[in-house]
């Protein structure tokens, strides 16, 4: 670095942060096509909230790991209660409850408890002594910590979170030095339970998203509308896509929610196979440099929770991309940076800028020299 750039300059983590600036702004460019070739209503606010997400996931990098670890588990007990409240006075859209209504913010509690069940079972980890990792007593305080804010979210209903929830906990769990002999009793249990969720937890809704997956041509106007829509949108993209501005399953609105869940579709018409390959290579280079972080930390919380949250971002970009390509269940997941919304947006950005702070501190060297069990 030239000698003349200050050095908290020079120091900034500037390469995960071209990274995601390069995929937002992808991200509005498509929403400003889906819009009609407008800023509003989503292509503007777009690029407010990554600005203000970017600039708050460079203050989190700030924080030192000792002060992360000592508000993790305030932190988790405030937004479980919230997710408690939710229950009781939460707002309610599209059938779901998941908001509080503050009157100048509508707080979605489940958002946060995905980087905090991460953050509090790696806490848990490194408090246990490493030799005790494969003892009941090292699993179902896990499992509690997940447990929990899992079901509080099932019951909003909210499938998709749930399930980021609780993928981020049992990846801490596996890095931690779980015994895979529980995770494989573990998937055997749950595929006997599927059938008793299906019936007795999933909505109706839920339950049509599922079946759509398994047979999406059996209904095409219905409830397979949407994946339908979505793989024609990809397909007639072809190699080079159809040019930007002339996407017509979505300027049709042939494609529904083509600005949040199904953007990548929206994308790959108007920018074919090349585009989607270099959105796919912009996250693989932002997971190399995730799981980079995790692996080089110096202690034992940082190599934990950087796993976790590893696993979070990867959640968020595997389900989506699967789901718009008809390869998983509609469960309401968004592509990080190009979708329209700003709660993942914020929760992909509190992960980063937890990971920011995880590179920060082996930069120091300021670990406590712990290690993985493997």
């Amino acid at each position: 670095m030239l000698s003349f750039v200050p050095r908290q300059v020079a120091e900034m983590p500037w390469q995960i942060i071209c990274i995601t600036i390069a995929i937002a702004s992808f991200g509005v460019i498509v929403l400003y096509s889906a819009a009609g070739g407008s800023v509003s209503p989503w292509a503007g606010t777009h690029a407010l909230r990554f600005v203000v997400f970017l600039t708050m996931a460079l203050v989190i990098r700030m924080f030192s790991e000792n002060f992360i670890k000592l508000w993790t588990y305030p932190g988790y007990i405030v937004f479980a209660v919230l997710l408690l409240m939710v229950e009781l006075v939460g707002a309610v859209k599209g059938g779901s409850q998941r908001w509080i209504d503050l009157g100048f913010i509508r707080l979605q509690p489940s958002e946060f408890m995905k980087p905090l069940v991460v953050l509090a079972i790696a806490r848990f980890y490194e408090l246990l002594p490493i030799g005790q990792a494969r003892s009941w007593g090292a699993i179902w305080p896990p499992l509690l910590l997940i447990g929990v804010p899992w079901f509080l979210v099932m019951t909003q209903p909210d499938l998709g979170t749930s399930i980021a929830v609780m993928i981020g906990g049992v990846t801490v769990m596996f890095l931690a030095g779980v015994p895979l002999r529980l995770f494989i009793g573990a998937g055997v249990a749950g595929a006997a339970f599927v059938p008793f969720a299906f019936f007795f937890l999933l909505k109706e809704y839920q339950q049509n998203r599922v079946l759509t997956f398994l047979d999406p041509e059996s209904d095409p106007l219905g409830t397979g509308y949407h994946i339908s829509q979505s793989k024609i949108a990809i397909g007639s993209g072809g190699i080079g896509g159809k040019g930007y501005l002339q996407g017509s399953q979505s300027h049709l609105d042939y494609l529904p929610e083509g600005h949040t869940d199904f953007v990548f579709a929206t994308m790959a018409e108007e920018w074919g196979l090349i585009g989607g390959l270099v959105v796919i290579g912009l996250f693989a280079l932002l997971l190399r440099w995730a799981t980079s972080v995790s692996l080089n930390a110096p202690s034992r919380f940082g190599k934990l929770a950087g796993g976790g949250l590893t696993m979070t971002i990867f959640f968020y970009i595997a389900i989506n991309l699967l789901m718009v390509m008809g390869l998983a269940p509609v469960v309401g997941i968004p592509l990080p940076f190009l979708s329209y919304g700003g709660s993942s947006m914020m929760t992909i950005m509190i992960c980063i800028g937890l990971l920011m702070g995880i590179e920060r501190s082996t930069r120091q060297g300021s670990g406590s020299g712990g290690r993985v069990v493997g």
